[in-house]
């Protein structure tokens, strides 16, 4: 698949051939169909500190560490710094509305996807900014025999979120890989632009209400409108 996008990868990265080992993977609006839950609670939640965020504000800020969106949020709308413990204060606000949001269901075609990948002898790795407990501890659950814990990276193993590239180079330690030997599927610009940094052939997959552009504009290889379709060309 895609043949003319990895040779361009290739070329670009000078590299003599594809051998994909392993495929790492966003959470929300990639595995779960959890974003417009997101979009609310951070709408919510911030009001209740005196910051705006539009819904969706929430699809362009997706992917960063939440401290790390608050935190901008906060320097960007009153010209001032607040510490990670304050910060972390008014997460667990936004984390508790996403907890009392209905149940976020697995993105239609994910799970089909995930089996073929892992019938090909792929590893499935899950990098995710987020911290909310609600969704990691589904994970095993949900996706069981197709995800592992040792193969998940949360805000908790990194200092540095999306558009970082560190939560990607952390995927790729924990799978014991090289940068050229994954594929990534993000839906979110920030994801794509970190992904991209870490030299990962990245496959976005526009699950959400940003065009098309903002996730090519980061250097995404391939975009594609859903999981489903993701799922339908992967040989």
């Amino acid at each position: 698949m895609f043949e003319n996008e990895i040779n361009l990868y290739l070329e670009k990265h000078g590299i003599e051939a594809f051998t994909p080992k392993a495929v790492l993977f966003d959470m929300d609006g990639v595995l779960y169909d959890s974003m417009p839950f997101h979009a609310r609670s951070w709408h919510e939640s911030m009001a209740r500190f005196g910051i705006g965020m539009a819904p969706e504000e929430a699809y362009a800020y997706e992917g960063m560490r939440g401290v790390e969106t608050i935190k901008l949020l906060v320097r960007r709308q009153f010209g001032k710094d607040i510490s990670d413990e304050e910060a972390a204060r008014m997460y667990d606000a936004k984390s508790e509305a996403f907890r009392l949001c209905p149940k976020a269901e697995k993105m239609e075609g994910v799970e089909e996807l995930m089996r073929k990948i892992k019938a090909g002898g792929l590893k499935i790795v899950v990098v995710t900014g987020s911290g909310q407990k609600s969704l990691l501890d589904r994970l095993e659950e949900d996706f069981h025999g197709l995800v592992s814990r040792n193969l998940v990276v949360t805000s908790f193993d990194v200092k540095h979120g999306k558009p970082d590239p560190e939560p990607y180079l952390t995927g790729l330690a924990k799978a014991g890989i090289k940068s050229s030997e994954g594929i990534v599927v993000e839906n979110a610009p920030l994801g794509v632009r970190a992904a991209v940094a870490a030299g990962i052939f990245t496959v976005a997959v526009n699950t959400g209400p940003l065009p098309d552009k903002a996730l090519a504009d980061e250097g995404a290889n391939v975009v594609l409108p859903s999981m489903s379709a993701l799922r339908d060309v992967w040989k």
